[in-house]
């Protein structure tokens, strides 16, 4: 694989769907197979039925330190959001990786750290897009989102995460035919395409410099099949 590089902080935020929770917990692995001290940060308190909680085994096997709401993967929709948070954003001990909420909604919950992370001035702000999605099938709607979603947190976008797939029925052939647009959006923006996100059997099967293998979560519904 590819060393990616990574700043201290690293939060992934995209569209409903786009799959940066995945991303986010492959990420956070990524982390602590080099050696780093990691925790992650479950800040998706928009979507109650797909969070990074639904791999608390795997990261808690890995020795990574999971923080997220005590609501999450229960029927209670609060914002609730422990204290911890500040602690990881202020201390600065390990590498935190942070899973934003869907859309500009999502990152609300983002503001109130904010002000530590921007301090700091060592983070990446990784925008997730799956072209494939109903809303983001286009750079100029992708861009939309984009914005939306930086006003809402209130930090910039530095680079992007072209994650378009298609679900089980995803080829090698989709995920190429993805990276005009993503392209596109790179250049109406200023920002580098970091990494071309495929699960790990396609990942092997793509000739390209960028690509970021998953092993993909499984929502806990689906955890028996």
């Amino acid at each position: 694989m590819r060393n990616f590089g990574f700043r201290r902080v690293t939060l992934f935020a995209g569209h409903y769907g786009s799959g940066k929770t995945n991303i986010a917990v492959n990420w956070a692995l990524y982390l602590h197979g080099r050696g780093e001290k990691t925790a992650i940060c479950d800040l998706d308190i928009v979507n109650p039925y797909y969070r990074t909680k639904d791999s608390a085994d795997d990261l808690e096997k890995a020795g990574i330190r999971l923080i997220s709401s005590p609501y999450a993967n229960s029927n209670v929709d609060f914002p609730a959001l422990p204290q911890d948070i500040y602690a990881l954003v202020e201390r600065r001990e390990e590498k935190a990786v942070f899973d934003i909420g869907g859309d500009d909604r999502g990152a609300l919950a983002l503001g109130r750290y904010t002000p530590y992370i921007l301090a700091e001035n060592d983070y990446e702000m990784v925008f997730v897009v799956n072209f494939y999605r109903p809303l983001t099938r286009r750079a100029e709607e992708a861009l939309e989102v984009m914005r939306e979603i930086e006003d809402a947190g209130g930090i910039p976008f530095t680079c992007i995460a072209n994650n378009s797939n298609l679900g089980a029925e995803t080829v090698p052939e989709d995920v190429l035919r993805s990276a005009g647009e993503a392209q596109r959006l790179s250049a109406m923006t200023g920002l580098e395409i970091k990494m071309t996100c495929a699960e790990a059997r396609i990942a092997e099967q793509l000739d390209m410099d960028n690509v970021f293998p998953l092993k993909l979560q499984a929502r806990p519904f689906e955890s028996n099949r």
